[in-house]
């Protein structure tokens, strides 16, 4: 057992998750949970990590200015996959070492995706609303079964959609950056990025958010989307321009969207919100009962990383 390090876990849910801190505290003696479920931003943040050598964090920003405070930081390690809160050259410079693993939550992130592109193939939100009001309508929607799935961003939870989707028979559509290994692709076309928003019935995103894919998603990409065709955002907020969602969704540029993250969350868009060809779910897509375990695991197995980001 390491008796040095202190640890501080920011994670209201591993702070909550019995498992996880029953793991943590045979590795560790100095453990400090976020018992009272605070939402930790800046001041109250660096209060909270005051002094402490380890952290695991999950959505807290640490920001240059964060890390400034924190002067006997070693390590932080991510519970989760994104690391676009953390300020990796800053990091990189004060040789704090990161403990991240990918992919540990790509099953539970792409099922959502496949069972809110069912649901609203099927207009099963709209049929249950209906009927909760005493009503019998019958709602014919659409097969998933030969349509065009397009996937933007073939990374772990890409390629796991694309498993998924095999007994479909979709016809699957991919774009990265990146040239894929036909060896990898599922049978699948990689395309242009136009190309695919053009030809898919359905789209799900699976990207980082950074300078190049803020608002990536905006009017003009709807523009060129058909107008039966269906979003779905998983990924992170900010990626889509929520704004030019909302109207191309109430005049119909396109049929409907899914998104279980928001550029400000909780989101305050009651009007996006309440749309009828409008789903959202509160950032949950990754954290399923097995994902949650997985995800802790991984990031208890980071507080003893030697790896420091690379200097970008």
């Amino acid at each position: 057992m390491n008796q040095v390090d202190k640890v501080a876990i920011c994670s209201r849910s591993f702070s909550k998750n019995p498992f996880l801190r029953e793991r943590l505290t045979k590795q560790y003696k100095n453990t400090k949970f976020n018992d009272e479920g605070l939402s930790l931003e800046g001041d109250a943040l660096v209060g909270f990590l005051e002094n402490q050598d380890k952290v695991i964090c999950g959505l807290e920003v640490f920001n240059g200015k964060i890390l400034s405070k924190l002067p006997k930081l070693k390590v932080i390690s991510k519970y989760g996959v994104g690391t676009d809160n953390l300020d990796l050259d800053t990091m990189a410079n004060r040789e704090i070492r990161l403990g991240w693993k990918g992919g540990v939550n790509k099953r539970s992130v792409s099922e959502l995706v496949l069972s809110l592109t069912l649901s609203l193939l099927r207009l099963v939100p709209q049929a249950n609303e209906d009927l909760r009001k005493g009503n019998w309508n019958q709602f014919k929607g659409n097969l998933l079964t030969g349509k065009t799935f397009g996937i933007v961003g073939y990374g772990n939870t890409g390629k796991d959609l694309a498993e998924l989707l095999e007994p479909f028979n979709c016809k699957i559509l991919i774009y990265d950056v990146y040239k894929i290994n036909n060896n990898e692709s599922n049978r699948s076309s990689q395309v242009s990025f136009d190309s695919l928003f053009k030809s898919s019935d359905i789209i799900s995103l699976h990207l980082p958010y950074n300078g190049s894919t803020s608002n990536l998603i905006n009017s003009k990409v709807f523009s060129i989307m058909k107008s039966s065709s269906i979003l779905i955002n998983l990924s992170r907020g900010g990626i889509v321009n929520e704004p030019d969602l909302k109207e191309a969704l109430k005049n119909r540029v396109i049929s409907a969207s899914a998104m279980d993250v928001f550029l400000q969350e909780p989101p305050n868009d009651m009007e996006l919100l309440n749309l009828p060809n409008f789903f959202g779910t509160p950032h949950i897509g990754g954290i399923a009962i097995e994902a949650i375990e997985a995800m802790g695991l991984a990031a208890i197995e980071g507080l003893d990383t030697n790896q420091i980001p690379v200097l970008r």
